[in-house]
């Protein structure tokens, strides 16, 4: 008999030979038919693997989650069932077009895609039929089977198959590396694997896009046909997903930035936004709140200039860390960089003077635009950019601060989420294997860190190796209105550049010490962050920082007067306000204002002309019935003051 050891600790004997699926069945039917995958002594295995020693075993669902780095290694059992979904619509492919070539079909953050070489013209118009093909090879109900091959019959596999990428992948595999593949009816497949035990276990799919890709990700090899999918259990998780996919369309920021003139990127300048004037009013509306609470919570703004000296930049660390993602430049036959951040300059003003523990913590704010290179298929709109605002802060401090400060950024920082309407995860990420700095003041940071969350309550997730070089991080995480997160806000805690700029302050006992800086930000990046609350809101953005706020609908000729009036004293009480003249209906006013996410609409018509009174429509609410202007005022300036 052999002993396996559960998760819960549970021991059960077995005959050797029993498959890991037949051990979910005894523990219970439900399991028996959920298990995608199982983690067996810690490593992820195929569900229908044979057991035939001791081994530790834990049952993986499609929904079973573990803290990993990496969020796409949260749910293994989803990796599984998406990786055989990627290879029944590889399978579907090679029925309906024999001469498309195989390329790679792996598991995503979401979903799966699988890269093709096609003689023949595919489109997106081509997915229903390569869908229905896949139906019918999941009715088929094929087993999925592993087999391994020395390297030479491997090659004569593929290559009698007609697959030249994967015999390219063959040999391009170390010397010792098992060369595996599974097997489902006539479809073989190079793949290191894991897989679902069948093809009939997955239930609902759904074909999403098509996109071009390059063989291996370089512009010089061959354009391939990639096809983005989605697979789940049941037929409701895909409705679901498949509507929050439509949701997050409606929302997307590009469209809404360019529909209501907002921000654009145009083909002069990829990855560089242009804000126009009503995205201005939201930037500027959200940098002066920014403003305002920064100098209530006791910080100094700053300004630092965009091209430094290349020296400075290797002083820093970033040009061992970070050059491959900075710009350059030369001045006076000297080199210099754009720069991609701006703690270099707030160390220089730090350092601009002589320091004392009396001055410490000393806050600096700084609204810094930086520059980053960034690849062209990275580029998305304004949430990947080559150019964005950072709303840095660096706090210099001695090491008695370091726990108050930390509390001080973290509640700054729950205070605008809140505002906004956003929950959010914390992690803290741990050194990385590229830094800088001795264990001791790695261990000294990271524990600081530990200490203050845990005192202030938060629940976190270790995010190990993922720190920046300098010093670990607590990473704040949005979630937002249709639950996808984002990450924004950091808290990094630094003991290496005070060091390497020879920053210093004056202690109580007349010696010198080196500060301790602080990191951190809270929108994250300006651009960024407008783009996260356009999806957010749908663009429909609360009072406060709404580019128009109130649209005043004259109907007829005869209200014009009146409605000018009431315009004007909107006008006087501060309130973004426009008003529409033309000779239109008054439903299609109402229709355009709610589409151009207006939050009040003012009808004005003969009635509320004679009795000067308003009727008031609001973008979320509809219909609030005819009231007095100085009513409607008093609400909305309570609205736009304590920024509902």
């Amino acid at each position: 008999m052999i002993t396996v050891t559960l998760k819960d600790g549970t021991k059960k004997e077995y005959e050797p030979g029993i498959t890991i699926q037949e051990i979910a069945k005894s523990i219970s039917r439900g399991l028996g038919k959920s298990a995608v995958a199982a983690k067996v002594d810690g490593e992820i295995q195929d569900i229908n693997t044979t057991v035939d020693k001791d081994i530790t075993l834990e049952i993986l669902t499609f929904d079973t989650e573990f803290q990993e780095k990496e969020p796409e290694d949260a749910f293994p059992g989803r990796r599984v069932f998406w990786h055989t979904t990627a290879h029944i619509m590889a399978q579907a492919v090679k029925r309906l077009y024999p001469t498309a070539k195989l390329t790679i079909g792996p598991p995503i953050d979401k979903g799966f895609y699988y890269d093709f070489e096609f003689d023949a013209h595919f489109s997106i118009e081509d997915l229903p039929k390569l869908e229905k093909e896949m139906a019918r090879i999941i009715t088929e109900n094929l087993p999925l089977k592993r087999f391994v091959l020395p390297r030479s019959e491997a090659i004569a596999l593929m290559q009698e198959r007609g697959e030249p990428y994967k015999v390219e992948l063959i040999n391009d595999l170390p010397d010792d590396e098992e060369i595996s593949f599974y097997q489902q009816g006539e479809f073989i497949d190079l793949c290191i694997g894991k897989h679902l035990p069948n093809t009939g276990m997955v239930k609902s799919f759904k074909l999403l896009s098509v996109a071009g890709a390059y063989w291996r990700a370089d512009q010089n090899n061959t354009m391939l046909t990639r096809v983005y999918g989605i697979s789940y259990p049941k037929k409701e998780e895909l409705d679901a997903y498949l509507h929050k996919l439509e949701e997050a369309r409606k929302r997307d920021h590009r469209r809404l930035g360019r529909d209501l003139e907002l921000f654009d990127i145009y083909e002069e300048g990829p990855g560089f936004p242009f804000f126009l004037p009503k995205g201005m009013i939201i930037r500027n509306l959200l940098e002066d709140f920014w403003r305002k609470e920064h100098q209530d919570a006791g910080y100094q703004e700053i300004k630092t200039p965009v091209i430094l000296n290349e020296e400075l930049w290797r002083r820093s660390g970033h040009w061992d860390h970070f050059k491959d993602n900075m710009y350059f430049t030369t001045i006076d036959e000297n080199s210099y960089s754009v720069k991609p951040m701006n703690c270099p300059g707030a160390l220089l003003i730090y350092k601009s003077k002589p320091r004392s523990y009396r001055d410490l913590p000393l806050r600096f704010g700084e609204l810094g635009l930086v520059h980053r290179h960034e690849l062209s298929g990275t580029l998305h709109g304004l949430m990947r950019v080559r150019c964005f605002t950072q709303d840095d802060s660096h706090i210099f401090m001695t090491p008695d601060h370091i726990k108050d400060e930390l509390k001080g950024v973290a509640r700054l920082i729950d205070k605008f989420y809140k505002l906004f309407g956003f929950t959010y995860k914390v992690e803290l990420s741990t050194r990385p294997e590229n830094s800088m700095g001795s264990d001791e003041d790695w261990e000294t940071a990271t524990a600081a860190l530990k200490e203050a969350l845990e005192e202030m309550e938060y629940d976190y997730k270790i995010n190990e190796g993922d720190g920046a070089f300098y010093g670990p991080k607590i990473d704040f995480h949005l979630e937002d209105s249709i639950g996808r997160t984002w990450q924004c806000g950091t808290i990094q805690l630094d003991f290496q550049m005070p060091e390497r700029f020879g920053l210093h302050y004056i202690g109580a006992d007349n010696e010198k010490h080196r500060p301790i800086m602080i990191h951190r930000v809270i929108y994250g990046s300006v651009e960024r962050f407008i783009g996260i609350l356009t999806e957010h809101y749908a663009a429909a953005f609360p009072l406060w920082i709404a580019p128009v706020q109130i649209k005043v609908l004259p109907v007829g000729q005869s209200a014009y007067e009146y409605a000018k009036k009431v315009a004007d004293e909107l006008l006087a009480n501060g309130f973004r306000t426009e008003t529409d003249f033309r000779s239109e209906k008054i439903g299609y006013k109402i229709r355009e204002a709610q589409l151009q996410k207006i939050p009040y609409m003012l009808v004005i018509g003969g009635k509320e002309a004679e009795t000067n009174t308003i009727t008031v429509r609001a973008q979320k609410a509809g219909d609030l019935g005819t009231c007095e202007l100085s009513d409607f005022l008093k609400k909305i300036v309570l609205e736009r003051e304590e920024k509902i």
